[in-house]
């Protein structure tokens, strides 16, 4: 059980029957009257962000959620295989809880995958950044760097990406994960 003087931001807790990430949070201790916390919190499965304020008298149950590394090795219809770097264990993770992150995952990559104590896979975290390779744009056209835009292109997973103009296919590029958007050319 955690007090409301142990709230922090990335703490899971178990609340409302599911579980939540603290987003956010106040502490609110007015002239009259007990003190409170004012939080945003995250469902950890939907992604669904409520507001809640809790009181100086209520309890949260902390989960401990352990985060593991993990090899994605490829995909098998729905299911991404990962396998354990340590005992070389595989396991299946339905699409689901891989979201908008799937045209960002390259086989072979590491990822770190957040667990429940129950097993229960509760999300993944990609590395910050991933190379990938342009397999397709719209051509180079002289001229065209003075406007300062871009170009749509895709990459060999299917991304759908805004390059520079003078990106082409074949070359390789540096992706932000966080935000699906290109950084730089990469060696």
């Amino acid at each position: 059980m955690a007090s409301m003087a142990d709230i922090r931001n990335g703490m899971i807790i178990d609340f409302k029957d599911g579980l939540f990430e603290i987003v956010e949070f106040l502490h609110v201790k007015p002239g009259k009257g007990s003190a409170f916390v004012r939080t945003k919190i995250k469902n950890v499965r939907t992604g669904k962000v409520l507001e809640n304020t809790f009181r100086d008298s209520d309890t949260l149950t902390e989960v401990r959620v352990e985060r593991t590394k993990k090899e994605y090795l490829y995909r098998e219809g729905e299911f991404f295989i990962l396998m354990d770097l340590e005992t070389y264990e595989q396991i299946h993770l339905d699409k689901a809880v891989v979201g908008d992150k799937e045209l960002l995952m390259m086989e072979n990559m590491e990822i770190m995958v957040a667990m429940a104590p129950n097993g229960e896979i509760l999300g993944i975290d990609l590395p910050t950044t991933v190379v990938q390779t342009i397999t397709d744009c719209e051509p180079n056209v002289k001229g065209n760097t003075a406007s300062g835009g871009g170009k749509n292109a895709f990459t060999e997973t299917g991304l759908r990406i805004n390059v520079p103009f003078f990106v082409e296919v074949g070359d390789k590029i540096k992706i932000d994960t966080r935000t699906a958007s290109y950084i730089e050319r990469a060696n």
